[in-house]
């Protein structure tokens, strides 16, 4: 059984723009947090390129950069940053507990959620060989380089037909890429895409590989399940808008969450259904999904917690 041999007043899970912001508010509110990192340090953004999108950074910065300068700053107000994983968690008590690597266990006043989203893939070798080097998973952050260029998108429910369109207002041509006969977005989003001109959609149609001459994508092999045939789309860019998944396993039963397992949060807070837990950043954000929104409620979460442990401490005075 793990030892339980710490407690801190401030317990925050995942290392993105969320969690690291979340710290540097803790942090300087004098709530000494510990910060544990998850299995990615920095998460998403350490397996991105160029981010130009990130307010004070006119030039652009290298998504590992931009973490590392986050995970700097958190630590020069004193956050305690530490690379372990969470392996479970017992909110039923008002001190709340954890347990990291299966070995170390810890009890927390309040804890903060920002474990994040991860994409979802093909499953493609060459799909992760050309990750930041003309594959991308957010139209929103990349499209932006590939302005005036011919590009594809595979999905066909309302993320991919709204990050299709967004494409079509930088590129050149958007090649979509739908599995089935039919799209699974709701008719707004369908009229939309079927009334951009420079969107071509391609139905009954699946990725087999991503091609690139080594150093980035040049094209894409698809074949259509129906007929069987195979032939290269000439892109430079190949996005995934099958969607996300939650890294809410942890907290099943537990946290209240949506259908697709994203945490649920009050009404303009990043407060759960469990007094003393915060959820912040992509775990708890399925429709923005950028660095900027996690880091704003990372800064929301820590304030909350502060806040929390202010009025508790009154009411025992």
């Amino acid at each position: 059984m793990p030892q339980e041999n710490e407690h801190v007043k401030c317990l925050i899970i995942g290392s993105g723009p969320a969690g690291y912001t979340a710290a540097i508010y803790a942090a300087r509110a004098d709530l000494k947090p510990v910060l544990y990192t998850g299995i990615v340090p920095g998460g998403q953004l350490t397996q991105t390129t160029e981010v130009e999108n990130f307010p004070g950074y006119p030039d652009g910065v290298q998504g590992p950069q931009m973490m590392e300068d986050f995970r700097k700053q958190a630590e020069r107000f004193g956050t305690d940053i530490r690379f372990g994983y969470v392996t479970s968690v017992n909110f039923s008590e008002d001190v709340h507990k954890v347990v990291i690597d299966g070995e170390h266990a810890i009890t927390a006043d309040t804890v903060i959620i920002a474990t994040g989203a991860t994409a979802k893939w093909l499953g493609l070798e060459s799909e992760q060989k050309y990750n930041g080097f003309g594959v991308s998973a957010c139209a929103v952050c990349d499209g932006f380089f590939f302005r005036g260029q011919d590009v594809a998108i595979v999905g066909a429910g309302d993320t991919a037909a709204e990050e299709a369109t967004y494409l079509a207002k930088l590129a050149n041509k958007v090649h979509m890429l739908v599995r089935r006969d039919e799209f699974r977005a709701s008719k707004a989003m369908q009229h939309r895409v079927l009334n951009t001109p420079n969107i071509e959609i391609h139905y009954n149609t699946e990725t087999k590989e991503i091609v690139g001459d080594g150093q980035n994508l040049t094209g894409v092999l698809i074949y259509n399940n129906q007929t069987l045939a195979e032939r290269v789309l000439p892109v430079t860019g190949f996005f995934v808008a099958i969607g996300h998944k939650p890294n809410t396993e942890l907290f099943q039963g537990i946290l209240d969450m949506d259908i697709n397992g994203y945490l649920i949060t009050q009404p303009d807070s990043t407060r759960t259904n469990i007094e003393g837990v915060f959820a912040c950043g992509d775990v708890q954000d399925h429709i923005y999904r950028q660095a900027v929104t996690a880091a704003g409620t990372g800064c929301m979460a820590a304030l909350e917690a502060e806040r929390y442990l202010a009025a508790k401490e009154y009411s025992m005075m």
